[in-house]
């Protein structure tokens, strides 16, 4: 007999099991990923246990009370923050009637939802690939067939023995792909390096403001959305600060605790962007109540990518909607604090940069007032620091030492 799963709803049922001596996976997290995943969530519960059971990881009982629930709600999806084997996935969906997806999956379904780059969805695909090799070892009960004939190994050839190695074929694929990708980065990296063009990452827990901060430095038009995982596909700009060396700047996808160790593999390339960067600008959302352990999630994942040794620096986001001001202090001597939004505290942000990642001494330069166009570019290249009229009929110009800026500027004004 078969094992048929049950059909997938939109209306779900979230549980976040503990168990002694295991940290407490983050409910708050689970919901908000399941909003992002387009979920009714009508139910989300801490559940506490002992041990692990074997066979239904819960416990019967447990199974029980949450099959009624989700009776009583008409939901028909039970999303668990935690990791199950394949035969507990199928142990809880017969009891309890109703499809399981754990936390890894979930991720997954909203990867492959916002995925809108090639590359991106060539990641994605990966990602859910790998995850499904490891479902078929003693999984779901129709992959137990055997199945003979022509095209096959030989009869008998049984069907997970098949369906892995269809698997492992599209797995090789992909990577062969992702890898010709990854050259291609690392071509792009070389290049910016012997160029001594210096990279910034922008890297952060998944909603904290990257993308928006990314605009505002770069002016640049990346996707803006109050919802997580908004960013999946990596941009990257050159960028002119004042006080600060041209430099690339790199928006990257959000983090979240305990990230898909199969999507930490598939972005690798991506990922890449970040472990290669010179200066990590860590954007913390100060308005969420749990942003310290968010700060210690996301450096837990620069650890899994080897990014761990970039010079950091934590720049809190959206302090307009912080009221304490001796803890906007406090948190002042840690980071920078701004806000995107106002635009407070960028010019802050701005200096701080400077100070890591190198700052050409002022140049002092006398332009004429009729020299409207060269003016003009200068501020499209953010060389201005500061500006004087003169009566004389100039202007007093102090601006970023930048070598290759001044040379520019010398040939305009002479010509």
């Amino acid at each position: 007999m078969l094992f048929e799963r049950p059909e997938v709803g939109a209306t779900a049922i979230l549980i976040s099991v503990s168990f002694e001596k295991s940290p407490s996976p983050d409910l708050d997290e689970l919901v908000e990923l399941s909003k992002t995943a387009g979920l009714l969530v009508v139910e989300a519960m801490k559940v506490f246990k002992e041990r692990i059971n074997p066979k239904s990881f819960i416990g019967k009982g447990k199974l029980e009370e949450i099959k009624q629930i989700a009776k009583r709600h008409e939901a028909g999806l039970l999303v668990i923050n935690n990791e199950l084997s394949p035969g507990q996935q199928r142990n809880i969906e017969t009891a309890i009637q109703c499809r399981v997806v754990t936390r890894t999956e979930l991720i997954l379904m909203i990867f492959a939802d916002r995925a809108l780059s090639h590359e991106g969805q060539l990641q994605v695909e990966l990602a859910q690939l790998k995850h499904a090799q490891t479902r078929l070892v003693r999984g779901w009960t129709h992959l137990d067939r055997q199945k003979g004939g022509v095209g096959l190994r030989g009869a008998g050839e049984k069907q997970v023995e098949l369906d892995r190695r269809m698997l492992s074929d599209r797995v090789k694929f992909f990577e062969k792909k992702l890898a010709q990708i990854e050259k291609n980065r690392r071509q792009n990296r070389r290049l910016r390096h012997s160029n001594e063009t210096q990279t910034m990452a922008l890297v952060g827990y998944t909603n904290a403001g990257k993308s928006s901060l990314f605009n505002r430095l770069s002016g640049a038009d990346a996707l803006v959305a109050d919802k997580l995982f908004a960013t999946l596909d990596p941009t990257i700009r050159r960028v002119s600060l004042p006080g600060v060396r041209e430099c690339m700047l790199a928006d990257t996808v959000g983090f979240v605790s305990q990230l898909p160790h199969q999507l930490v593999e598939a972005f690798h390339a991506t990922l890449e962007e970040v472990s290669g960067a010179d200066l990590l600008l860590h954007v913390v959302d100060i308005s969420d109540e749990n942003f310290e352990a968010r700060i210690e999630q996301v450096r837990g994942v620069l650890g899994q990518i080897g990014a761990d040794g970039i010079p950091e620096l934590l720049v809190f986001n959206k302090i307009d909607l912080l009221d304490d001001r001796d803890r906007l202090d406090s948190l002042g001597k840690l980071g920078v604090c701004i806000s995107v939004k106002s635009k407070y505290g960028l010019d802050e942000l701005i200096k701080r940069i400077a100070s890591v990642i190198g700052v050409f001494s002022p140049y002092q330069f006398k332009l004429s007032v009729c020299d409207g166009s060269t003016r003009a570019w200068l501020y499209q290249k953010s060389a201005i620091i500061e500006e004087k009229f003169e009566d004389e009929g100039y202007f007093d110009l102090t601006l970023r030492g930048d070598p290759a800026l001044i040379k520019e500027l010398k040939k305009r004004t002479q010509s």
